[in-house]
């Protein structure tokens, strides 16, 4: 065709689009994302621009192009409607996404039309960018997308927010997408022993430039619950209440609020009236699942003998929660690890091996997950299956895995337990002193070390690890 397809390829690829941003559709549940946007185009009305556009190139991941250009008309009317006096500002990502789209499609003249509208967007907005032109909106909406795809992209997405709060550091959405990013970044480092509270002043800003933005308030509340401010925390969500009764997005951290206070009637009152309006959605099933693991723990601890029937229900509930969450979203790992653990607790250990086996399926497992599994399995095979063997093997993996955490802690404690037990047994092999070697080296224990590298190696003369980790301990003394 007229069009040289390399020519027009250089061109897309400097274009500031959902397909340049790098965003990976092996790292997200496709049709679960697809189910959030809808949702959130339903029910909230702020940036519909940015969800068609995100719509768009979900459908294209999805193979389904009429999809894409269709989602991405609906965002071209949305800026004609609210935006008159600033189509081209507004415009850069969509016209975008619709150059690839039809690239793709082989359909090169339009796509060619759609550069040329960037191009002499760009040209007008500023005199020296042909292409790359550092809108603060564009930064946010990258920003909105890297936050869809999952914790991999959560550094980036900070980046952006930051970048896009240097031109306007009073903008309410701008700020809002900031202070949750920073939430969820803290939540995940939270887990691996640092307590930080950075988000805590982002968040306070966010609620005051946004008051009608309950889901911000709910996210400041569990915040504060996190820092033992409890009463602070209840004060923000019962005034979110009344402002938005019927919000899912609200609701469903409101519940998570009364669930960790231990309000589990009142958790599950909400949960079941957001469940109400998004019935499909896996993060809700979840949480109701952990109210009734919850109600369950509780009937255990404060009665000796609690009535069987009771507990079957509970055990009954969870599960089919739980199930159905992995069902609507097959990459919920801690949902898997849930449904797996509560099968064991109801003694159907097939079906929890089974889930087991599910959730380390999942491609998109971080390090940190990792060592979940392997503990939460560990557990499993120690209690369940009697099996001290593979249980020890399931905490060494995650003593393999470097990355310091809380589970890694737990891993740490289990194994040394579970090691001296088999030695003072007389049934520990060389392997089982090379471990319980690494176990008090990990603690700052070294004499002890280097007496159990002595056994091992004493058991198992030519390892050369032992060896060598016996060499350098009596180094460093």
């Amino acid at each position: 065709s007229a069009i040289s397809k390399n020519s027009l390829k250089k061109s897309l690829l400097q274009l500031e689009c959902h397909f340049t941003w790098t965003l990976l559709k092996q790292d997200v549940d496709l049709d679960a994302l697809e189910e959030t946007i809808g949702d959130q185009i339903e029910f909230l009305i702020k940036s519909n621009i940015t969800n068609y556009n995100l719509l768009s190139y979900v459908c294209y991941l999805k193979n389904s192009n009429e999809e894409a250009l269709r989602n991405l008309q609906k965002a071209e009317e949305i800026v004609k409607k609210n935006h008159p006096d600033e189509i081209d500002r507004r415009s850069l990502v969509t016209w975008g996404n619709y150059a690839w789209i039809y690239y793709h499609m082989e359909r090169l003249e339009e796509a060619q039309i759609h550069v040329s509208k960037v191009e002499n967007s760009c040209k007008k907005l500023s005199s020296t960018a042909q292409w790359k032109i550092q809108l603060p909106e564009i930064y946010a909406e990258q920003g909105w997308a890297l936050l869809k795809f999952g914790r991999k992209y959560y550094e980036r997405a900070k980046n952006c927010f930051e970048n896009a709060l240097k031109s306007e550091p009073n903008s309410p959405e701008f700020n809002t997408g900031y202070a949750i990013t920073m939430y969820r970044l803290e939540d995940f480092s939270h887990r691996q022993c640092e307590d930080v509270s950075l988000s805590l002043k982002p968040l306070k800003h966010a609620v005051e430039l946004n008051p009608k933005d309950t889901f911000v308030a709910a996210l400041l509340a569990l915040k504060l619950q996190d820092l033992k401010q409890v009463d602070e925390g209840e004060r923000y969500i019962e005034e979110a209440m009344q402002k938005t009764p019927d919000l899912p997005y609200f609701l469903r951290y409101a519940a998570k609020f009364y669930r960790r206070k231990g309000e589990m009637d009142k958790a599950l009152e909400i949960l079941k009236r957001a469940l109400a309006v998004t019935p499909k959605s896996a993060f809700l099933h979840h949480q109701i699942g952990l109210c009734y693991r919850a109600k369950l723990f509780q009937l255990k601890t404060t009665m000796r003998y609690p009535p069987q029937e009771q507990v079957e229900t509970l055990i009954r509930l969870s599960i089919f929660h739980f199930k159905t969450a992995t069902d609507q979203k097959r990459t919920f790992f801690t949902a898997h690890i849930d449904l797996a653990n509560m099968y064991a607790e109801g003694k159907r250990y097939e079906e929890a091996e089974e889930t087991f086996k599910k959730a380390f399926q999942i491609n998109i497992l971080s390090y940190y997950d990792k060592q979940e599994y392997y503990y939460h399995y560990g557990n499993f095979q120690r209690f369940c299956m009697k099996s001290e063997s593979e249980a020890i093997r399931c905490y060494t993996e995650v003593l393999n895995i470097e990355n310091d955490s809380y589970t890694r802690n737990k891993c740490k404690n289990a194994l040394k337990k579970l090691l001296e037990q088999r030695i003072q047994r007389g049934v520990g092999d060389a392997t089982d002193f090379g471990t319980l070697a690494r176990v008090h080296h990990l603690n700052g224990e070294e004499h002890e070390a280097i007496e159990c590298y002595e056994k091992a190696v004493a058991l198992y003369p030519n390892n050369e690890e032992y060896l060598s980790a016996l060499c350098e301990l009596r180094l460093s003394i």
